[in-house]
């Protein structure tokens, strides 16, 4: 079997190739995006390493897949003969919504706003929060050059809402008490 060579060579004056060919500054808002999407992943398999709950890395790997499908379109030139084959549906939000519903069900209530943290799962389910949040606003802010698809940035809004929850619930099963956020 032929081993496949990881470094080309071909970035190092600081420009990469879109899917389509098109060449583009390593700098760009395009990669910035879905290379934000491409740490949370990462971040994502390492809060997976701290989960023994089936249904939560079921569904963690489940979007790990799709923020590949994410990255693969944010990654793919717009003005491409080929448009990305990847795409994220209405109904894959909606299974996300009801992911979100499912982890919050059962939570106490909301007593205010809590401070990033409790157990490491938590915490980086925390993490995981803030990256996509991040991720989100580069996307955005792609969306204000050229146009994204809807259904990408209504996931990543989504998806940091089920970050937030899963930590809460993380907590909660744990044991862990949440610490609220007291003004002064």
């Amino acid at each position: 079997m032929k081993k496949c060579n990881v470094y080309t060579r071909t970035g190092d004056q600081g420009l990469t190739s879109l899917v389509g060919g098109k060449r583009v500054p390593k700098a760009s808002l395009r990669l910035e995006s879905y290379g934000t999407i491409d740490e949370l992943n990462s971040q994502i398999g390492l809060l997976l390493t701290y989960l023994d709950n089936p249904t939560d890395c079921d569904c963690l790997t489940k979007i790990q897949c799709q923020l590949f499908a994410i990255g693969n379109i944010l990654a793919t030139d717009p003005e491409s003969t080929t448009p990305s084959k990847c795409k994220i549906t209405a109904e894959e939000i909606i299974e996300l919504e009801h992911n979100i519903d499912v982890a919050n069900d059962g939570l106490p209530g909301w007593r205010g706003f809590t401070l990033p943290g409790g157990c490491r799962a938590a915490a980086l389910a925390h993490v995981c929060r803030t990256i996509c949040r991040r991720a989100e606003r580069l996307i955005y802010a792609l969306d204000a050059q050229e146009p994204v698809d809807k259904n990408v940035t209504a996931y990543m809004n989504r998806l940091s809402d089920y970050f937030y929850v899963l930590a809460c619930r993380l907590n909660f099963l744990g044991g862990t008490e949440e610490i609220l956020w007291h003004k002064g």
